[in-house]
């Protein structure tokens, strides 16, 4: 514990999901205070270089989500300081931000990933779903916590779900939509924890069923043969490593009818809420959030 002299839990920053990073945020500041250690927040606006430098922190354990954040930004500023932080360094984070390169990886080392069509004009709306066929997600590859998704069912809801993913900048893809059942793989360290199934009556995993709906069900355990979920859980740590992933995160994957695996995306920095799927999978495997907390921090290094 000593040599955790002072700790800055960053939450908050600029991105869509800022409201998310808070909660997670302050979770994770409480359960380090009822441990001993000294942990201040920090909602990380503009100026947190300067922030950051002055107070002389030990430590950063960052729970920022999404841009600036969870995509290389935050961490290139550590790096600079040379502040030890957790999670994955500036590569990782860029690479698993980016839906579209995170796949694109993927599908170099034949990882099953669902099919794709980049989306940059009304145009390519009407080849994705020729290439593709209906239904398909529309995805802006920067975002998380499902913001600006959509799932295409007709032709005519195509060009609004394009229209409101490109509210949020950045590139678009079209993937193809994969009916079976969504399951996520919670990674700390070099372990796979409990699996967890996922069961919504939305038409998939979106916000609101992540953050609002009381109705969405977690079943762990998942229900797949202890053979399966450790063929599994191979496959998940490969997907992370693959895009330089370290320390914790979570890899979202489904299983199709005939129960293939399609990997959907890495989370370096997940959810750390009362609804967040990594301290539910920690539970499973005996590991309170305190403890959980303390192993995430233990594991932040200086990255270079």
């Amino acid at each position: 514990m000593s040599d955790f002299s002072k700790v800055a839990v960053l939450m908050g920053g600029w991105s869509a999901e800022r409201e998310v990073s808070l909660n997670s945020g302050n979770a994770v500041l409480k359960a380090l205070v009822q441990q001993g250690i000294n942990a201040i927040g920090i909602d990380v606006n503009r100026d947190i270089c300067k922030e950051l430098r002055e107070a002389d922190y030990s430590h950063v354990f960052n729970m920022m989500h999404g841009r600036g954040g969870e995509d290389g930004v935050v961490q290139g500023v550590l790096e600079l300081l040379k502040i030890p932080y957790t999670g994955s360094g500036v590569l990782g984070s860029a690479l698993a931000m980016d839906k579209l390169r995170c796949k694109q990886i993927w599908q170099a080392l034949s990882l099953p990933t669902p099919e794709y069509k980049e989306l940059n004009s009304a145009e390519d709306c009407e080849a994705a779903i020729e290439q593709l066929a209906l239904p398909v997600m529309i995805k802006p590859v920067l975002e998380g916590s499902s913001i600006g998704i959509s799932k295409v069912n007709t032709h005519e809801e195509m060009q609004p779900a394009w229209e409101l993913a490109k509210k949020c900048g950045g590139t678009i893809i079209a993937e193809k939509f994969i009916q079976g059942e969504e399951y996520t793989a919670a990674i700390l360290g070099d372990r796979v924890l409990p699996m967890i199934r996922l069961q919504t009556e939305h038409d998939f995993y979106d916000y609101q069923a992540k953050y609002v709906s009381d109705d969405t069900q977690y079943i762990c355990p998942c229900g797949l043969s202890e053979k399966y979920e450790t063929e599994l859980a191979n496959m998940m740590l490969q997907a992370f490593k693959a895009v330089m992933a370290k320390g914790w995160g979570r890899v979202d994957f489904m299983l199709d009818s005939d129960n293939k695996p399609w990997l959907i995306e890495v989370n370096t920095v997940p959810g750390m809420t009362d609804h967040s799927l990594v301290p539910m999978a920690a539970k499973h495997a005996g590991i309170s959030f305190e403890e959980l907390v303390l192993n995430i921090l233990q594991g932040a290094f200086v990255h270079e």
